[in-house]
C-alpha cells in the first residue's frame, strides 16, 4: 500500500430538514446558502462516520464531534471524542480538517491498540475515591468516579476521579485513573500548570473594559464572556468609580489592572492575527484571581491564580505571565485538550511562553516593550528570567530536542519549541541572537506569521502531542497558509532542524503552488448493517476525483469475521466510479459487531472507510429497550425521534448522524427520557 500523496475530500451527507408550508399568495424565499463551516462540519462528520483513513475504530466505538474551530487558509478543525458502548474513550480523540466547500483535507488520531474491554467494573466506586485521594495530600473536593476507558497500548476500563486540593503545598486538580478491576493507578493528569514565576504596576495607565456605570463598578468585562478579576478565595473587585489600581506592586487591585489588560490585550490578539473567538474559542473566557499566597501562578484548568515575588514586593501579573496562564486555557480547550506526560507538559509550557510573547508582541507597550524573555518583570525569586526563548539554556533548560525530554521536567521540556519560535519568528542572527543545534542560518518570517503557523499547527493537536507531531502539523499549516510560497515553509523546517526534531514520515513538501495531485475520496452507503448467520449485506463503494485526473483503485475488503467472505464488484475501478461490497455470512459465523475496512489503494493517494457488520443481536453489552428502535450510527434523526440505546429511552432534540445518545456533548442532541 502506497502512502497519501494527496489530500482526501469527503463530500458529507446532506441533511433533510422540515419546512412549515408557505401559503400560496407568498413568494418563495431563495434557499439560503450553507454557511461554509457548517459544509466542513458535515464532510468532517462523515468522514469520522466512514472511518475513513487514520480515524479507524472498533466494534462499539464512535467519534462525536466536540467543536469545530476555523483556521488560516480557509480551514476547519472538527475535534472528536471517541466513545466505546457509551463511555469516553480518554486518549481516543482525533481531529478531522475539513474546507468551507465541504471537502476533508486530513485526519488524526491518538493512537491506541483496539479496544476490547468489558464495560462492567470489578471494583466499587467509593473504592476508586480512597485510592484517588490517597494521591493527594490536602483534599478540598473529589467528583464522583465515572467510567471512562482509558486508551493506550493496552486499553484498560478505568474510574477517572478528579481530586482538588493541595500536594506537598502546590495547588492541584489531579485526574486519577484507577484500574476497574485491580484498584491500580493507571495514570494521573493535572489541570494546574505553574508558571514558575514570580496597574498598571507594568504596563503604565491603561484602558480597561469594565461593568457597571454611575457609582457602581465592576472588573467583569463587559462583552468577553468569562472574564473578570478578583481577590483569591473571594469575589470580584467593585467599587464606585471606574478607576482601579494605584500602580502599587502589592496593591492587589492594581494587580487585577494588570490581569485584565493583559488577557483582553490577548483576546484581541487572538482575534485579529489569529482568527481565533476568544480564548476557549468558543466566545468565552476565565477568571483570574489575584493575591495567592505563592511565589507563583498557575491555571488550574478553569481560572487563572496569580501570586507575588519572593521579596513580596511585586505581583506576579505582568502581561508575559498572564499570557501564559491563558495560554494553557488555549493548549486545553484546542483539539486533543490538555494531555498527560513530560514531552506533552512540555509543549503545553511552551506554548503559554508563546502566546505571552506574541500577546506583548500585539501590545507594543512602551513600557512593557516585547521581548523573549519570561517573567522578567516581576523577577520571582530574585534571578532575572524563568527562560530565555532564544537560548533556553542560559538557566540550564535544553535548546535542542533529544532521546530525554520525555524525561524532562515539564518547564524545562519547553525548550525545544521556544526555542523554534524564536528561530522562526526573528531568525538566528536577530538581536539577540540565537545559537542553533546543528550551526545552520535561520532567517525568521516575522512573530506575526509564525504565530499563525503555531496557532493552525496547533489545531491538528491530539492527546498524544509530541515534538514531531508539531514539526508536521506546522508545516502542513505553513502550506496551508501560504499557498504561492515556500519561504514561510522552509523557514519553518529549517528551525525544526536547527533544534534537533527531525523529519517525519508524511510531513508535506512545498512547490510554492497550492496543493494539486491526483486524489479522490473514497464513501460507503449504508455505513453498517444487521444480518442472521447465512445472510448477506450489502453496501455501494463510492468513489469521487476531488483533485487532478482519475486513477485506477483497487479494492480490498479486511476485518471480516470467522466464516463470512467479501465479494467487490468490480474489484477495480477508476476513481469517480463506484462498485458493491458483499459480504455473505455463514451458518457458523459468530454473533457479535465487527468493522470491515474497504480501502482503496491507487497509484497516488490511498484511502479507507470502514462498515460496521452485526451479525445476530450482536452480543454484549445489550443496548435497546423493548418496543423502540435501536440507535443507529449511520441513521439521520430529526428532532422528536424516539430511540432505545444503552438501556434507556432517547428523544431527539436535533437533526444528527452518528451523534451517540449518552456520549460527552450529546445534550446538545439528545434527551435522556431514563431507564427503559
Amino acid at each position: 500500500m502506497r502512502s497519501p500523496r494527496g489530500l482526501a475530500a469527503i463530500a458529507g451527507l446532506a441533511l433533510t430538514f422540515a419546512v412549515p408550508a408557505i401559503p400560496a399568495a407568498a413568494a418563495p424565499a431563495p434557499p439560503a446558502a450553507t454557511p461554509p463551516e457548517a459544509l466542513a462540519a458535515r464532510a468532517a462528520d462523515q468522514a469520522a462516520l466512514n472511518g475513513a483513513d487514520r480515524l479507524a475504530k472498533g466494534a462499539g466505538e464512535t467519534f462525536v464531534r466536540t467543536g469545530v474551530t476555523p483556521g488560516g487558509g480557509g480551514l476547519y478543525y472538527a475535534s472528536y471524542q471517541r466513545t466505546y458502548h457509551g463511555l469516553p474513550v480518554v486518549g481516543g480523540d482525533a481531529v478531522v480538517v475539513a474546507d468551507g466547500a465541504g471537502r476533508v483535507r486530513g485526519t488524526e488520531a491518538a493512537p491506541t491498540a483496539p479496544i476490547t474491554v468489558g464495560t462492567q467494573a470489578a471494583l466499587k466506586a467509593e473504592q476508586a475515591t480512597k485510592i484517588a485521594t490517597a494521591k493527594v495530600s490536602k483534599v478540598d473536593s473529589v467528583t464522583s468516579p465515572k467510567l471512562v476507558v482509558l486508551a493506550g497500548n493496552a486499553p484498560k476500563l478505568a474510574y477517572e476521579v478528579v481530586v482538588s486540593g493541595y500536594d506537598r503545598a502546590r495547588p492541584t486538580h489531579l485526574h486519577v485513573f484507577v484500574d476497574s478491576a485491580t484498584g491500580a493507578v493507571l495514570d494521573t493528569r493535572d489541570d494546574v500548570r505553574e508558571a514558575g514565576t514570580g496597574n498598571s504596576y507594568y504596563a503604565g495607565t491603561v484602558s480597561i473594559d469594565t461593568s457597571g456605570s454611575g457609582s457602581s463598578y465592576s472588573m467583569t468585562d463587559p462583552a468577553r464572556r468569562g472574564i473578570a478579576c478578583g481577590r483569591e478565595g473571594g469575589s470580584i473587585f467593585t467599587k464606585s468609580s471606574n478607576t482601579w489600581g494605584n500602580g502599587s506592586g502589592t496593591d492587589l487591585e492594581t494587580a487585577c489592572v494588570d490581569a485584565l489588560y493583559s488577557v483582553q490585550t490577548e483576546w484581541k490578539m487572538l482575534g485579529d492575527w489569529l482568527g481565533r473567538n476568544g480564548i476557549d474559542g468558543a466566545g468565552g473566557g476565565f477568571r483570574a484571581s489575584v493575591g495567592l499566597n505563592d511565589v507563583n501562578a498557575y491555571w488550574d484548568g478553569s481560572s487563572t491564580h496569580f501570586g507575588h515575588s519572593q521579596d513580596n514586593r511585586r505581583q506576579a501579573t505582568p502581561m508575559d505571565v498572564v499570557g501564559h496562564e491563558f495560554g494553557h486555557a488555549i493548549f486545553q480547550t484546542t483539539p486533543g485538550g490538555a494531555g498527560s506526560g513530560n514531552e506533552n507538559g512540555g509543549l503545553n509550557e511552551s506554548t503559554g511562553d508563546i502566546f505571552g510573547a506574541l500577546t506583548e508582541a500585539y501590545a507594543n507597550n512602551p513600557v512593557d516593550r516585547p521581548d523573549f524573555t519570561v517573567g522578567e518583570g516581576v523577577n520571582l525569586v530574585g534571578q532575572g528570567p524563568i527562560r530565555y526563548m532564544y537560548n533556553p539554556s542560559q538557566v540550564g533548560d535544553p535548546n535542542c530536542y533529544s532521546s530525554s525530554i520525555p524525561s524532562t521536567e515539564v518547564h524545562a521540556a519547553a525548550g525545544p519549541q521556544n526555542h523554534w519560535f524564536y528561530l522562526l519568528s526573528q531568525g538566528s542572527n536577530a538581536s539577540p541572537a540565537s545559537p542553533t543545534c546543528n550551526g545552520s542560518t535561520v532567517t525568521g518570517i516575522g512573530i506575526q506569521k509564525a504565530g499563525k503557523i503555531f496557532y493552525n499547527g496547533l489545531l491538528k493537536k491530539t492527546s498524544s502531542w509530541n515534538h514531531k507531531a508539531a514539526r508536521k502539523a506546522t508545516l502542513e499549516a505553513a502550506v496551508a497558509l501560504f499557498p504561492g510560497s515556500c519561504t514561510e515553509f522552509a523557514a519553518t523546517k529549517a528551525a525544526w532542524d536547527a533544534v534537533s526534531v527531525a523529519a517525519v514520515s508524511g510531513e508535506p513538501t512545498c512547490s510554492g503552488q497550492p496543493p494539486a495531485g491526483n486524489d479522490y475520496s473514497l464513501t460507503l452507503s449504508p455505513t453498517s448493517a444487521s444480518v442472521q448467520p447465512g445472510q448477506t449485506a450489502t453496501t455501494t463503494v463510492t468513489t469521487r476525483v476531488t483533485s487532478g485526473n482519475a486513477q485506477t483503485v483497487q479494492l480490498v475488503a479486511t476485518g471480516l469475521p470467522a466464516g463470512a467472505k467479501a465479494t467487490i464488484s468490480p474489484a477495480s475501478i477508476q476513481s469517480g466510479g463506484t462498485a458493491t461490497l458483499t459480504i455473505t455470512t455463514s451458518a457458523t459465523t459468530p454473533e457479535g459487531t465487527s468493522q470491515v475496512t474497504v480501502s482503496g489503494d491507487g497509484p497516488d493517494a490511498d484511502h479507507s472507510a470502514q462498515f460496521t457488520l452485526t451479525v445476530g443481536n450482536g452480543g454484549p453489552p445489550p443496548t435497546g429497550c423493548e418496543g423502540l428502535a435501536e440507535w443507529d450510527t449511520a441513521k439521520a434523526y430529526v428532532p422528536n425521534d424516539v430511540v432505545g440505546h444503552n438501556g434507556h429511552k432517547w428523544t431527539s432534540l436535533w437533526y444528527s448522524t452518528g451523534a451517540e445518545p449518552g456520549a460527552p456533548g450529546s445534550w446538545a442532541v439528545w434527551s435522556d427520557s431514563g431507564a427503559c
